[in-house]
């Protein structure tokens, strides 16, 4: 967190109301977290070598095209070599097909999905890279694997690991190397990896245990071949610890320098529905991180509720695929699982506003916050902001002792990108915004053109 004298250096990038990286004080206004909504059914894991227990779902946008990838799990346990991974792909991101690939017989045919056979299914991860480095041959990278059974699994202390992968297509697919990259962390889970291009490195978010609840740690790498040590997430005073099955981590698509992410919190004691063979009931929260080390989480309530289908008040449900998808007309996709362990195992499509994942919010009563001093780029204030008809946001741009350089008239509406206050005459200044609302909600802003 920046100190309250601190100027930060904020360029023309979007700044999300995620925390309150930018606020000095305030008064009568709190963040607000904002629940997704619901909408269709993409995917139902009905085919022969897919399964009730389909899972670890991630989705890549490579131009116009939406790629799913997930675990077909038909083929016996964690640790059987009969696991594949399945692609299914979106022209635009609702409707998903699964293309006949002929590569690897499963489930009886050639005729499916099936891009991968092995262990490393469990969990094989894909992301599109985007470091201007990366080969051609190696445009899609992934990591998968899993730790080898053991009385210590729970502390890492067993064979086996995560392993690289690379492909030129997203389809056909090759180890990086023979021997795992990876072998310090649980890893039976979702193990994620992506370009981090605000940091210039690899990132790789996998799992591990803390006093035997479920926890995520980062590494880093130049290569994808050598990673550091790994670091456990880092939290405030006073934020519980909790089970999180998988983290989802991506950085911000429109703030990439802002990683968020969406853990699966899984209550392993729970039993809602008694006939269910397991126990366990989970859902969906939301945190964010300036570093990938130190997390935040001023919401520790749910991002995603389980809801009245009781299908997902049984254990491992209500996980968020791996991936943020733009669907156009203002709005973000992602997918979170449903009926795991049931014939009708889904993904579901939830769709947030851009940027839209927590606001500075303000009630009827109205309220106001001042940020830290900032230094910009940009001749204009842009901001993505909602009001109610009776509701307002108005802002004033002061200087570091509080003396008022230019106020913004009132503002009401819904807008995405509503340019407010001329900057021109006030680059290169340090400056400190006002704002007052009421009945708002402000979500993101920058300094642009």
């Amino acid at each position: 967190m920046a100190q309250a004298d601190e100027v930060l250096d904020i360029g023309s990038r979007w700044e999300l109301f995620v925390d309150e990286y930018l606020v000095a004080e305030k008064s009568g206004v709190a963040l607000k977290l904002h629940d997704p909504v619901k909408k269709e059914i993409v995917l139902t894991t009905d085919q022969p070598w897919e399964g009730p227990t389909c899972a670890y779902f991630t989705v890549i946008q490579d131009g116009r095209k939406v790629r799913m990838y997930y675990r077909g799990s038909a083929g016996g346990s964690d640790h059987s070599d009969d696991q594949v991974t399945c692609v299914a792909d979106s022209e635009d991101g609702i409707h998903f097909t699964r293309p006949k690939l002929g590569l690897i017989e499963a489930g009886g045919t050639k005729e499916n999905n099936v891009i991968w056979r092995g262990v490393e299914a469990h969990n094989f991860s894909p992301f599109l890279d985007e470091n201007p480095q990366a080969r051609p041959e190696q445009r899609y990278k992934a990591l998968g694997g899993v730790k080898a059974p053991g009385k210590n699994w729970m502390t890492g202390a067993t064979p086996g690991g995560l392993y690289a992968f690379a492909s030129s297509d997203g389809v056909h697919w090759q180890k990086m190397k023979p021997e795992p990259v990876m072998t310090k962390g649980a890893f039976d889970s979702q193990n994620l990896a992506f370009w981090d291009g605000a940091r210039r490195r690899y990132a790789c978010f996998s799992r591990i245990f803390v006093d035997k609840i479920r926890a995520v740690q980062s590494n880093e790498s130049q290569d994808f071949l050598t990673w550091t040590e790994p670091v456990a997430h880092r939290y405030a005073e006073g934020v519980p610890l909790e089970h999180f099955y998988t983290s989802a981590t991506v950085p911000c698509p429109t703030a990439p320098h802002l990683l968020v992410c969406f853990p699966k919190r899984y209550v392993t004691t729970r039993q809602k529905i008694p006939e269910h063979k397991f126990k366990g009931v989970s859902d969906a929260v939301f945190m964010s991180s300036r570093d990938g080390v130190n997390w935040d989480r001023p919401f520790l309530e749910a991002w995603v509720r389980p809801g009245l289908d009781q299908k997902n008040w049984t254990d491992r449900n209500n996980m968020t695929a791996n991936g943020i998808i733009d669907t156009g007309d203002g709005e973000w996709s992602l997918y979170i699982s449903e009926h795991y362990r049931n014939a009708d195992n889904r993904m579901r499509r939830i769709t947030v506003r851009k940027q839209g994942f927590a606001s500075m919010h303000a009630d009827a009563k109205g309220g106001e916050f001042v940020t830290k001093p900032l230094r910009f780029e940009g001749g204009k204030l842009v901001l993505n902001y909602a009001t109610s008809a009776a509701g307002s946001i108005q802002i004033e741009v002061q200087d570091e002792a509080g003396t008022v350089l230019a106020t913004m008239p009132e503002l009401y509406g819904d807008e995405l990108e509503a340019k407010s206050v001329d900057m021109e005459a006030l680059k290169g200044k340090t400056i400190r915004l006002r704002v007052k609302m009421k009945d708002a909600d402000l979500y993101a802003l920058r300094f642009g053109d």
